[in-house]
């Protein structure tokens, strides 16, 4: 099953690290922060179906070649990465990118060079497996009960590893644990609490 560590694997880190002006144990660490919390951003709109939709169109208009035998940094359109995170994040982005920013120990805009890069990679790895998803799935089948927008939440739940399937009322059990790790606590008490708000906010806690 597609995971996490299969984006870092197709990931030029030594070009990354260069690009930001850092050594790769430290553009490393920033990916392992800002990778699951892009994600969770994007498992946290396609929880609602408009934003599902959204999603899997963005994912659609994007080329898996990116990501296929490596990617060249050169490929990656950067200003396409800016809108991505935005629509990702919307008005909580810079609060996003500050929160992981201190996670980084607050050295310089990490964290806000880095996500421009990563945003359109991880739609063309998402594009990757959910077209793999399409062509092994049975035409007949309407397993999931929401329809439509299904598709894509569940190659998010996959990635984030947990069944977005069962459980029902939470909007996914992987995300919230992808959360607890990138708090480094079970998400209660108030340590980390900054990002994990700001997050949880983004993961349905701020529905009307």
């Amino acid at each position: 099953m597609a995971g996490i560590d299969e984006i870092v694997a197709d990931l030029p880190i030594g070009d990354i690290a260069a690009k930001l002006g850092v050594d790769e144990a430290t553009a490393r660490k920033a990916v392992d922060d800002a990778l699951p919390a892009l994600l969770a951003g994007m498992g946290a709109n396609a929880t609602d179906p408009a934003g599902a939709a959204s999603l899997e169109r963005a994912v659609k208009s994007h080329d898996p070649s990116l990501v296929e035998g490596g990617v060249n940094l050169a490929d990656v359109d950067e200003e396409d990465g800016r809108k991505i995170v935005r629509n990702v994040f919307g008005d909580k982005t810079d609060q996003v990118v500050t929160a992981l920013d201190k996670k980084e120990g607050g050295a310089g805009d990490l964290i806000g060079k880095l996500l421009p890069i990563l945003a359109p990679i991880v739609l063309a790895f998402l594009a990757k497996q959910f077209s793999k998803k399409q062509e092994g799935s049975e035409p007949a089948g309407e397993a999931s009960g929401g329809g439509g927008g299904g598709g894509i939440g569940d190659v998010l739940g996959g990635l984030l590893g947990g069944g977005s399937g069962s459980g029902g009322s939470g909007g996914g059990g992987g995300l919230g644990d992808v959360l607890g790790g990138l708090l480094g606590g079970r998400g209660s008490g108030g340590s980390g609490g900054g990002l994990g708000d700001l997050l949880g906010g983004l993961l349905g806690g701020g529905k009307r």
